[in-house]
């Protein structure tokens, strides 16, 4: 039965899949149009609950890791993580970020120094330089990775401690299982899911290859034209489908390490030559103004200005998250196995975004400096091609062609890597809910992916299919909230049957609901260390 879902859902994603690249290829002028002006009307009716549902998320997760709940396990209470810290970190960067925080870490802050946030400094001042860095931070920080998170961690905890499949409509389950009417149509949910992801992966996907064929055209005077973006595909089409062959454990985990050496090598370069003791000031002066402006910035928004700033950059950024959770979160998911909650949510809901904010603190604040102390042509740049600039700063430094090419290299493998990753968790999510989907299923999400890809690159509708992929993010969002509702009610019947348990082992049992609530899992570490306490407590 589960089988029989599962093959339904892949027929059914294929096909919608195909017919909107179809729609995209077709007539990519009309079909980008209506997609954007409806995502742009999206987000101006909606960019408040975006702001609200995404703030609430972090403060959600925050909360449950330092609640009772935090000690438990995302799989039996006594099993260990799958994977170690750092191949844990680097696999979350690889799934999570990709390609876009090589080319954003420095064009992004840039950008917002040419054109600051909310018109609210002078363009191209120290005071916009500084509101650069701080709504950089914003951008890619602990907000962006907060619905990657609830997603991740739901997914997780009903996968790996209760055993059911890693699927939106496994973790409803209860909920459609209560309207008899609804639950033929559960596959949907996971079906939208599926559809949403590999649209958004698509997109992702060709635009690293437009801007790694830009690259090439700056370093090596490659000719940007659909022959040489065919050839980086095939490449990169070559590389994901035999990192997919090798499986999650040797493909993805290898590439994700090398990965994070390189982001690491690369950045203490950047910092070691560039303007050193200005950059580290950068930083520290940006966390300061990101934390001291933490709550101000999650909810601002302009209902008393034409400004169309958040529109363009925060609340398209929360939309964009928002509809990859789907896939994100379940990879998050699949490699989180054995971690507690408490571990699960400082690991995801912190690291990750403090790893980007170091990375657009040593990018941004080097370019930014840079121009600040010389017009050295950086703000130009960004602004004509924006693909560029990145290599445009290295020209800057020395052994500019080495960095170059580290920096292609970087952009590859995370192309790579997201599409390997994508393949997987596609291949899952129609596999019903599958830890190790069969191997030919990866292999056709891999093709498909690559298919809509180059269709996509040659007709030019590369930008209509991402902006209907976002538009996914409103109903999501809805989902999003039941599937909280869900979590927090299960994790209160797990923690009384561990309490539960944990009495009778000692010989004694509670009496009342009250009892179980009156107990923390710190509490219930003590009374394993001294049981004579628990006969003690209850008698009394």
């Amino acid at each position: 039965m589960a089988n029989h879902g599962g093959q339904r859902v892949f027929a059914i994603s294929a096909l919608i899949i195909l017919a909107l690249v179809a729609m995209g290829a077709a007539f990519p002028d009309g079909f980008g149009a209506a997609a954007s002006a409806a995502l742009s009307t999206t987000t101006r009716l909606f960019g408040w609950f975006y702001l609200f549902s995404v703030f609430g998320f972090v403060l959600f997760l925050l909360g449950l890791a330092f609640s009772k709940y935090g000690k438990i396990r995302l799989g039996p209470q006594d099993s260990s993580p799958s994977f170690s810290f750092f191949s844990w970190i680097s696999m979350l960067l690889a799934a999570g970020f990709g390609v876009g925080l090589v080319f954003y870490g420095m064009a992004e802050p840039m950008t917002h120094y040419i054109d600051p946030p909310y018109g609210d400094v002078p363009a191209e001042t120290v005071e916009s330089a500084r509101y650069a860095i701080q709504y950089s931070y914003f951008n890619w920080g602990i907000h962006q990775w907060a619905a990657f998170s609830v997603v991740g961690l739901i997914i997780a905890y009903f996968q790996f401690r209760k055993g059911q499949a890693g699927l939106v409509s496994s973790v409803l389950s209860s909920v459609t299982a209560k309207h008899p009417r609804v639950r033929p149509y559960a596959s949907w949910l996971d079906i939208f899911a599926v559809v949403a992801t590999v649209m958004g992966v698509a997109t992702s996907l060709g635009l690293g290859v437009l801007q790694m064929n830009g690259g090439l055209n700056a370093v090596f005077g490659l000719p940007e034209n659909a022959l040489w973006q065919f050839i980086i595909l095939f490449a990169m089409f070559l590389a994901y489908m035999a990192s997919t062959w090798s499986g999650l454990d040797k493909g993805i985990k290898r590439l994700s390490n090398l990965n994070m050496i390189l982001c690491i090598g690369l950045m203490l370069y950047v910092l070691v030559t560039g303007p050193t003791v200005a950059i580290l000031e950068t930083i520290t002066l940006g966390l300061g103004d990101y934390l001291q402006n933490f709550i101000g910035m999650s909810l601002r928004i302009s209902p008393y200005s034409e400004s169309t700033w958040a529109s363009s950059w925060t609340i398209f950024y929360w939309a964009w998250v928002i509809a990859w959770s789907p896939f994100v979160g379940t990879f998050v998911a699949r490699v989180s196995r054995g971690r507690t909650i408490k571990e699960y949510v400082l690991g995801v809901l912190l690291i990750p975004p403090l790893l980007a904010c170091l990375w657009i603190g040593v990018f941004g604040g080097a370019a930014i400096n840079m121009e600040l102390g010389a017009d050295v042509g950086l703000a130009a740049a960004t602004q004509d091609n924006i693909t560029v600039a990145l290599f445009e700063m290295f020209e800057l430094m020395p052994f500019s062609g080495a960095l170059s090419v580290v920096a292609m290299l970087l952009i590859f493998i995370f192309l790579v890597t997201s599409a390997d990753s994508a393949s997987y968790i596609v291949a899952q999510m129609t596999d019903a809910g599958s830890i190790n989907p069969p191997l030919f299923k990866r292999v056709a999400w891999g093709v498909l992916i690559a298919a809509i890809c180059l269709t996509l690159i040659a007709a030019g509708g590369l930008t209509g299919l991402q902006s209907a992929s976002v538009l996914s993010a409103l109903p999501f969002t809805f989902i999003l909230y039941m599937m909280v509702v869900v979590l927090v009610r299960e994790l209160r019947t797990d923690r009384k049957a561990m309490l539960t348990q944990l009495y009778r082992r000692h010989g004694e049992t509670p009496v009342g609901a009250d009892a179980f609530e009156a107990e923390s899992l710190g509490e219930e570490e003590r009374l394993r260390r001294a049981p004579s306490v628990v006969n003690r407590r209850v008698k009394h």
